[in-house]
């Protein structure tokens, strides 16, 4: 048998483990998502603050006599500026400011006034790509005070480049710092929240498993009102119940085997006396001669009940001998059978109509109405209601008959409704066993029929049997 150790994954498949990568994984994939649109922001602000400088550039080489500065003041504002060369567009006039060692050409030109979020993402990738190789030609507008003006510079994208690359480190490394952060509270989150009390559920699972039976190895539920306290109240009530049902099953395994050991010498007593029945049966005595059949009648069904009691406790079917007969007299042989009270202390109204037959086993059916009108007499007699009666009646459908036993009894207790069918379990009055409602129960099953309690209280309880038309 495993124990709660061995049936532990390793660390690397466990469940913390997983949440850990998973959430490290989102963090990153999070941090990913923001850092498109952000390398793009970066670029973005590198090439307008290079225009501004470009700009400023110029309107210093406007400011000079004759807009003619020296080569080296020249080289200077364009240093300070880093671009290449500055091209300022007026309607009236044009300003150009070259580098000595301006390139011969432009790689790609960049139009700041129509850029889109999805072009300016593509650019900023893009020059990531070229590793600032390209010298590229960037516009833009004019301030607002100078609405009719063009600005163009001519710049390298390798300082651009070197910028965004330690701007990409510094968001990777915050992003690895926040996403171990993040991951290790969501991990201790979940691990003290989630993990350990499903540990917790599953060791009890396992060591209940080992030993069923035992009370202690129950899960004791904790104060929690969300779905992991749910789940181990509910595992503490399946624990719970089926240790009873194993306790109750391994109690009925005891009656079995105690049956089937004093089956065979009761089987011989009964013998013995259905023997001596009939050597009464001959004596010529009027009123022994009316008493016998039933004594005989009662000893064979005994001896009947014997063999099908041991099949009971062996959680056998019951083998049915079908015939086809009237319903109305088998009621009537159940109230003989049973002990009536005398001086009609108890009425028994037989209400069957006299047409009603039925195609089972007349004796397994004689079974279930004797069980069920036993109960009902005797909470009939222990009952303080004046009106004392036991109600059999039946009526046919199109593909069942329906019987009912009805009492003036005072019902059947709380404690014995939600077992009531179940052997040991079911017990609705003081010194019972159960067993006549589940033997009932048995029996109507065996035929693909149903019983049910429809109704019980201080007014009496009703009990239905419904069993199929067989042809």
């Amino acid at each position: 048998m495993a124990n709660a150790e061995s049936l532990k994954p390793p660390l690397i498949r466990s469940l913390s483990a997983r949440l850990l990568l998973l959430t490290i994984a989102f963090i990153m994939l999070g941090e990913v998502l923001i850092y498109v649109p952000s390398i793009a922001r970066y670029r973005l602000v590198y090439l307008q603050e290079r225009i501004d400088a470009g700009r400023l550039a110029a309107l210093a080489v406007e400011a000079s006599p004759d807009y003619m500065v020296s080569p080296k003041l020249r080289e200077r504002l364009l240093a300070q500026a880093r671009v290449e060369a500055v091209v300022l567009h007026r309607p009236d006039r044009k300003t150009i400011m070259l580098s000595p060692d301006m390139p011969p050409r432009v790689d790609a030109t960049f139009d700041l006034r129509e850029a889109e979020p999805v072009g300016l993402i593509g650019s900023a990738f893009r020059a990531l790509w070229h590793k600032g190789s390209r010298h590229i030609r960037v516009l833009t507008a004019g301030p607002e005070a100078e609405p009719d003006m063009t600005l163009e510079i001519v710049m390298s994208e390798r300082h651009m480049y070197l910028g965004m690359v330690d701007y990409s480190r510094r968001i990777l490394t915050l992003s690895i710092v926040l996403s171990l952060m993040t991951a290790g509270l969501v991990f201790l989150s979940l691990h003290l929240l989630m993990v350990r009390p499903m540990r917790r559920i599953t060791d009890s699972m396992v060591v209940f498993r080992g030993a069923p039976e035992d009370a202690a190895n129950v899960i004791t539920p904790s104060g929690r009102r969300d779905e992991i306290g749910v789940a181990q109240r509910e595992l503490a009530v399946l624990q719970d119940g089926l240790r009873q049902a194993l306790h109750q099953k391994t109690r009925l395994a005891a009656l079995g085997t105690a049956v089937s050991k004093i089956n065979h010498d009761l089987k011989n007593i009964l013998s013995t006396a259905l023997l001596v029945s009939d050597r009464i049966a001959r004596i010529d005595e009027p009123e022994v001669k009316k008493v016998t059949p039933t004594l005989m009648r009662v000893i064979e069904r005994a001896v009947s009940l014997c063999g099908e009691t041991l099949t009971f406790a062996r959680a056998e079917e019951p083998r049915l001998r079908r015939t086809r007969f009237p319903l109305r007299p088998l009621v009537d042989d159940v109230a003989g059978e049973l002990d009536l009270p005398a001086a009609g202390a108890v009425a028994w109204s037989n209400e069957v109509p006299a047409d009603c037959a039925l195609h089972v086993d007349r004796d397994q059916l004689f079974r279930v109405l004797l069980n069920l009108g036993r109960n009902a007499m005797e909470a009939v007699v222990a009952s303080e209601r004046p009106e004392k009666r036991v109600t059999i009646s039946a009526r046919p459908t199109e593909k069942a008959v329906i019987i009912e036993v009805a009492d003036t009894g005072s019902g059947i207790p709380e404690r014995a409704r939600a077992h009531l069918f179940e052997p040991f379990a079911g017990v609705g009055r003081e010194g019972g066993t159960g067993l006549g409602l589940a033997i009932a129960s048995d029996l109507v099953r065996a035929h693909d029929g149903a019983i049910e309690l429809i109704r019980t209280g201080a007014d009496g309880s009703l009990f239905r049997i419904t069993l199929p038309t067989s042809a």
